[in-house]
């Protein structure tokens, strides 16, 4: 018989090696930790450009606002289900968020250049 491994067990295969890499040396945990910040500055700085470059809400853009925020909640959904709680927990909640709003600022970007662009 199959034995399933839970999510947690697959979160750990998987984001383990990252674990051991990390804290070989504080060179390693510094580099962890910078990627992380730039990834949340990108994350942060996209969505709001394209938020100003999209200008006031009304019925068009309100349906395109929402949107993004739905895409932002599911990628802190995926990220919490994806990304171990047991360590290296503060990293992990950079990178959840940088990527959540990396994403949704993605999908302004495809959502202006589809309905604001000529």
């Amino acid at each position: 018989m199959i034995k399933m491994k839970t999510p947690d067990e697959i979160s750990n295969t998987i984001f383990y090696p990252l674990k051991t890499w990390a804290e070989a040396s504080p060179g390693n945990w510094n580099m962890l930790l910078g990627i992380g910040f730039v990834l949340l500055l990108v994350g942060l700085i996209l969505p709001y450009a394209y938020y100003k470059k999209i200008g006031k809400p009304d019925e068009r853009t309100n349906q395109i606002h929402l949107r993004s925020a739905y895409i932002v909640l599911l990628g802190v959904i995926l990220s919490d289900i994806i990304f171990p709680k047991e360590y290296m927990w503060e990293i992990f909640f950079l990178f959840k968020y940088g990527l959540a709003f990396i994403a949704s600022g993605i999908y302004l970007a495809v959502r202006y250049k589809k309905d604001f662009s000529n």
